[in-house]
Formats: structure tokens, sequence, C-alpha cells
């Protein structure tokens, strides 16, 4: 009998298990996620900047999986997981498995601020990076409008909300293309009133990243234009204004949110089983404690068995790519009725982009910035994607942009069915 390993969620974790399971005519395996599409999050900052399109990043489930033999796609929403008759409970039905592994990552935390989770801007998925997108485009157009100084400068005013790689990122990108393009393309706006503000509650940019980085990123913004806040905290966001934890108040329509995340609700798992930050607590192999049968893997596991990691691994990409494949083993080994792999976290090192051609890259030995990182950079995060067509598309795409720093694809798209029959 096939063994039927289904898997919620279609990340870098859910994608390389498959790809170390693949035609192995033991296993059957299912994969749910509630999109039909993989993505690839590093690079989600560029789709709602305008710099690149979602399908640069994107790729269909069903073509990913199309001569795969054993393996099978189901759209649909995780409700509930049900581990003592082994049922997997769906917004599109009911699947029985032999083994579930639990990838579905992490969603906005927003520290039980509701009128920031309310108002503010994430940036987790394709739908709210292109939300993101209209909404600053918008934005742009009213600001192009408004008359009253006051009115445009909290129109043009952005503020981000988190200081590590995302923010980081988003913030270069932003001051770049603004001033790439807003003064060519956006004649009525006086620029002098727009400010980029980057928030964190922390005393550096880059804080799990080294010195020579951090204070890269920090002088490399401060010479873009971003006014960089640090050792504070958003505390509110209401009535078009961000409340700071020292009193200070920023006016603006825009409050992007990369402030921290938490893993995402699996309703059913055991409450003993879920630890810091709603991530799931698993052994050395992935199984999450107190079941027989529940694995988790990438940023939703919470491993705390690696000597190196006490208190459990980064949310980052390599560790979920290493958690999947040491599963993938261990499935593998199970079935041969041999001694399990403990897992182990291969370092291999962190990058953020500051700017075009500014980079900062932290290896396990050393470290390094500039032209030269930026490089690093580009080849790194064109590697994982899934297809070698986006690998070509999106090389090709970036040649472009970056010579001439105009993206031409800041379209303002808000799909909606024309019900009144008008031309």
């Amino acid at each position: 009998m096939k063994k039927h390993i289904v898997i919620v969620g279609g990340g870098f974790a859910g994608i390389n298990l498959i790809k170390s399971l693949v035609n192995d005519s033991r296993f059957r395996i299912t994969l749910v996620d509630k999109n039909n599409y993989h993505f690839f999050p590093p690079l989600i900052y560029q789709v709602a900047t305008s710099f690149i399109e979602a399908s640069n990043i994107s790729y269909p489930f069903r073509k990913l999986i199309s001569n795969d033999k054993n393996v099978n796609f189901h759209m649909g929403s995780l409700v509930k997981v049900n581990p003592e008759s082994n049922i997997l409970e769906t917004d599109n039905g009911t699947l029985k498995y032999d083994y579930l592994v639990l990838a579905l990552g992490t969603e906005s935390n927003f520290f039980g601020m509701e009128n920031v989770r309310r108002c503010a801007l994430p940036m987790k998925t394709i739908d709210e990076a292109l939300y993101l997108r209209n909404h600053m485009l918008l934005t742009l157009e009213e600001a192009a409008r408004n008359k009253n100084v006051k009115e445009a400068q909290k129109l043009q005013n952005i503020v981000i909300a988190g200081g590590g790689p995302t923010g980081v990122e988003l913030a270069g990108m932003i001051a770049e293309m603004g001033s790439y393009i807003a003064e060519k393309e956006y004649p009525e706006i006086k620029l002098g009133l727009s400010n980029i503000y980057l928030i964190d509650a922390l005393p550096t940019l880059l804080s799990p990243m080294s010195k020579m980085a951090q204070q890269a990123a920090y002088e490399r913004l401060k010479k873009l234009g971003v006014k960089i806040i640090l050792n504070t905290a958003v505390k509110d966001y209401k009535d078009c204004k961000v409340i700071l934890g020292d009193g200070q108040v920023i006016e603006t329509e825009t409050l992007i949110w990369t402030s921290g995340v938490v893993g995402r609700e699996v309703p059913g798992i055991p409450e003993e089983s879920v630890g810091k930050g709603r991530r799931l607590l698993v052994d050395a192999y992935n199984k999450v404690n107190g079941t027989a049968n529940i694995f988790a893997l990438g940023d939703i596991a919470l491993q705390l068995t690696d000597e190196k990691y006490p208190k459990g691994h980064p949310q980052l990409a390599q560790v979920a790519i290493q958690h999947a494949k040491n599963l993938g083993k261990n499935f593998k080994k199970i079935e041969d009725e041999k001694v399990l792999t403990p897992f182990k976290y291969n370092d291999k090192g962190s990058m953020a982009i500051i700017s075009k051609f500014d980079a900062v890259v932290d290896l396990p030995k050393f470290s390094f910035k500039g032209f030269l990182a930026w490089l690093t950079w580009l080849f790194i995060h064109i590697i994982p994607l899934v297809s070698f067509s986006s690998k070509v598309r999106l090389a090709f795409n970036w040649m472009r942009l970056f010579i001439t720093n105009n993206p031409s694809i800041r379209l303002i798209l808000r799909p909606k069915r024309d019900t009144t029959g008008q031309k």
C-alpha cells in the first residue's frame, strides 16, 4: 500500500519535499494550498513597487507537477486537523492521510494593535503585494490632483514599519524609483513634500546581520533620503496618523507593515504543541510534539533540538529547504526501517539589497558589500525559482530595468465584473 503524504503549503518547504519524493512508488502525495501557484517571497517587494510582474516570481502548481506520477494538487484552505482519525479538513473537502506535513508558513504579526491590523498594508502574499502596488499608484494620482499642501504631503508620505531585510529593501526600492520616475512622470507633484520613513523598535537596521551590513544599510538609505527612526515602535495608526512610542506623529495614507510574523493557526493541533510566535514545536525529525504522524517544516516549525540554535532556527528560506530535504530522506528511511537522521541546520549566510548596485552579504566566515554583493544577491535570488523559464525571464527583466531605470508596468488594475451593461 502506498503511504499517502498530505502536504499543506506549497512554499519552499512543500515544493522541496515533493522534489525529494517525486516518482517514488512507495508514496502518494497530495499538495494542498489555497492558491494555485507557488511564489518566491523574497522578491515580493519588487512586485509591490511595480518593478517586476507577479508572473516573474510565480508558477502554477499543476504545471509544476504535471510530469510527477505520484503527486496530486488539492486547492483549498486548511480548516481543521483531526489527528485521531488522520483526516485533514479543507474548505473544499476532506483528505485522509498517513503522514501530514504542515508547511503553511507565517502571517503578519500586528502585536494586538487592531487599528494597525485593519489599516496598515502588509506584504506577505501576491494579493497583498498587488493591493499595495495599486494603493501607492492611486495615492500618487490623488497627490498629483491635490492642491492642498498638507493633504498632498500626507498622500506622499510613506511609512515602513520594520527594519529587517524586507523593510530595508522596500525603502531602498521606493526611494530609487521615486528619484528616477516621479520627477519625470508626475510633474504636478512637489517632490519636496515626499518623505519615506523607516521605523524599527530595535537600535539597528538588519539586526540579525553583521555590524558592517547594518552600518552600510543605514548610510546608504540616508543618502537616498530615507528618514530612519530607530529604538521606536509604532503604537497605533488612526485617522491617517502613525503614532510612535515616543509620541511622534506622522501623517500618511500609507503604512507598510513588515514588522514581524506569527505562525498560521492550525486548528486541531494540541495547545501544548504550539510554542512562541504560534510556531509548532517539533522534535529533531520535525515531528510535531504530541502527535504520531504530523510534521511541520519551515517558518511554522519551532525546533529546539539543534545545539547551535537552542531558541529555534531563523525563519529563512534555507531552513525550510533543508527541513524538507531532511524529512524526505527520513520518510524513505522509515519505509526502509533505517535509523532516522536528526536535523542540523547548515547556515549559508544572509543578504539584503539596499539599492541598485549596492547590497550586503554575510557569509559564515566573512562579509562584504557593494557591487559584488549586489551581483551575488541577484544570482542567489534567481537560483531558487522553480522553472527555467522564470529564471530567464526574471534575469532579462532585471537587466533591462537596471539599465533603463524605468519599469513600464505601473498599471492600476482593479478587476471586477461590470454589471451595468455600459461600454
